[in-house]
């Protein structure tokens, strides 16, 4: 049964937009073609789709082979969440890319995977199951992906209206937002654990 619901569709929209980051990360993209390396906006934002979506649904069935529940997924992936707002905010580097690629494309590594599609996003997509409906999940990934491709397709006009104090401050902005987003799912899920736990032991 498919749950319509635009305040989980913006929730969602705007956990993975933190978690994406994609106006945060478009000095790596100007880097990335400064040493002539090309970036295909519509490979881009599709691969990232596909990738994001078959996660959305084999993870949980990954979890299901490990015998995890998905709320059980949830607790980690917030704590995982807000050590990432924690990095957003106080620009700590917990998380390191190098890149390796001789190839003058980068549209899959590492634009693809993993700084559109990468641990953060598929940990997101995941904890995200235990709080919304899966087909408004998708929808704001669609957005989310539409945002990629504009990003990637008017790279240098995002560059002149952003600015770099202007990526900086949205970049602190959503840090905030994940954290709180982060504790929300960690208090509503942990209680729902502890329950659980307590339940099977009786």
């Amino acid at each position: 049964m498919l749950v319509f619901s635009v305040v989980e569709i913006i929730s969602a929209f705007l956990v993975l937009f933190a978690i994406i980051d994609v106006t945060g990360s478009v000095p790596i993209f100007l880097n990335l073609r400064s040493q002539n390396k090309s970036i295909n906006p519509g490979k881009a934002a599709f691969y990232s789709l596909i990738i994001l979506i078959g996660f959305l649904f084999v993870g949980e069935w990954i979890l299901k082979l490990f015998q995890l529940d998905i709320s059980a997924f949830a607790v980690a992936g917030a704590i995982v969440l807000l050590i990432l707002s924690i990095e957003m905010i106080f620009g700590v580097e917990i998380f390191k890319n190098d890149s390796t690629n001789s190839d003058n494309s980068s549209t899959l590594f590492p634009v693809v995977f993993p700084l559109i599609a990468g641990p953060g996003s598929f940990t997101t997509l995941l904890s995200m199951r235990a709080e919304y409906h899966a087909f408004n999940i998708i929808l704001a990934v669609l957005l989310n992906m539409l945002i990629v491709y504009l990003v990637l397709r008017y790279l240098d006009l995002v560059k002149k209206l952003l600015g770099e104090s202007g990526a900086y401050i949205l970049r602190k902005f959503f840090g905030v937002i994940l954290m709180a987003i982060s504790v929300k799912l960690l208090t509503s899920n942990l209680s729902e654990l502890i329950a659980t736990v307590n339940a099977g032991g009786a």
